[in-house]
Parts: C-alpha cells; sequence; structure tokens
C-alpha cells in the first residue's frame, strides 16, 4: 500500500476523524511517551503534531513524516502552539540522521502503520540513531484478549486500513529482539489494547 498516497488523501481530515479518539483516549496516553525526556528528541511519524503539547521543556525536539501532507499540518500546528520543534520529512525506515544523534526516540502508532516485512528495519533504524543509552518510547495498539472488545476491533480493522493504512495485528514487540533492541519496559495504557514499548539497543555480552 502507498502509504503516501493514502495520507495524501487522509490528511485534511485526519484531526476529525480523530477527535473522538484524541479527547476521549489519546490525550490521556501521550504524556507517558515524554515523562523525563530531555536533550535531542524524536518524534517519528509526527503526522500532524498531536504530541507537540506535551513536549518535554527545552528538549531538542525534531520530528520526521514520510507525508509532506501531514507534515504541512503539523507545521501549521507548531505556528499555533508556538512549539519549538524541527520538521523534515523523512522516511522512518531510512531517516537522514547519523548514528547515535537522538538521547531519546518516540512513536506513536508509526508501527501500526508499517508493513510486517517493515517491522524489524523500522526498529532496527529507530535503534540505529538513538544513543546506547537512550530509550526508544513506542505507543501501539494490539488485539484485545476481550472476546467483545477483539470482535468490535475487527469489524473496525478494514476501516482502519483503508483510511489510514494501519492494522491492529502488527504484533511489534515480537520484532525487538531481531531487530538488536531489549525491553526497558512494557505495559498497557489502556485496557490491553494500547501498548507502550520502552526499548533500548540491546548490550553486546564482553
Amino acid at each position: 500500500m502507498d502509504k503516501v498516497a493514502v495520507y495524501r488523501r487522509i490528511a485534511r481530515f485526519y484531526d476529525i476523524l480523530d477527535y473522538p479518539l484524541e479527547f476521549g483516549r489519546y490525550q490521556a496516553l501521550r504524556p507517558h511517551l515524554f515523562a523525563g525526556l530531555s536533550g535531542r528528541v524524536l518524534d517519528a511519524g509526527v503526522g500532524t503534531g498531536r504530541n507537540m503539547p506535551f513536549y518535554p521543556p527545552g528538549a531538542d525536539m525534531v520530528g520526521i513524516d514520510l507525508s509532506p501532507h501531514m507534515l504541512a499540518r503539523a507545521r501549521a500546528r507548531r505556528e499555533t502552539l508556538g512549539v519549538d520543534i524541527e520538521l523534515i520529512e523523512a522516511d522512518a525506515l531510512h531517516t537522514p540522521f547519523p548514528d547515535n544523534h537522538f538521547d531519546a526516540v518516540v512513536a506513536t502508532f508509526l508501527f501500526c502503520v508499517l508493513d510486517d516485512e517493515h517491522q524489524q528495519p523500522g526498529l532496527r533504524e529507530l535503534g540505529r540513531i538513538c544513543k546506547p543509552d537512550g530509550e526508544i518510547r513506542l505507543l501501539e495498539y494490539v488485539y484485545t484478549n476481550d472476546p467483545w472488545r477483539r470482535l468490535i476491533m475487527r469489524l473496525w480493522a478494514p476501516w482502519v486500513r483503508f483510511a489510514y493504512g494501519a492494522s491492529f495485528d502488527r504484533n511489534t514487540a515480537s520484532h525487538v529482539p531481531a531487530a538488536g533492541l531489549e525491553f526497558v519496559g512494557r505495559r498497557f495504557l489502556f485496557r490491553d489494547a494500547i501498548e507502550m514499548l520502552v526499548l533500548r539497543r540491546r548490550k553486546l555480552d564482553a
């Protein structure tokens, strides 16, 4: 699926479509991603900039997104909020940054959008540009174990795929070891459907 084309189509409606979930669910979760972070921080898959109100004070923020249309929305939000962030059009699978460039990397539902074959390369790339002792924090959907809620998610899945190019079944956590990363923490922030993964580069044995 051409993700640039998907987000060209949806960019102007994205915040409207996401409004109920943003204010009913996501706003309460976003602060967890940035708590305690400092230095140079990457918001990978910045989208329309919904994370901007929660950036750590004084952090040197950079945001990337593959979609120029989503970035245009993010730039407008940056001006409205007066947030200091550099916004760059870039692919999270092949970023323009050198090794060990960021003190921390954050991504909100980015890996829900990446296809299965891009899960490991995406994780590996974020690990490459993050400092060895820095944290990579991901917020991602997974299918709930609750039968009724799982059915609802499955009914929503075709629309989510069409509108966002996303899926609930990426199982990003299963790709972590092969990407050379390890878990620092892992916990659900919303029922058992939205999970925060805290990762870092795996330390090689001496």
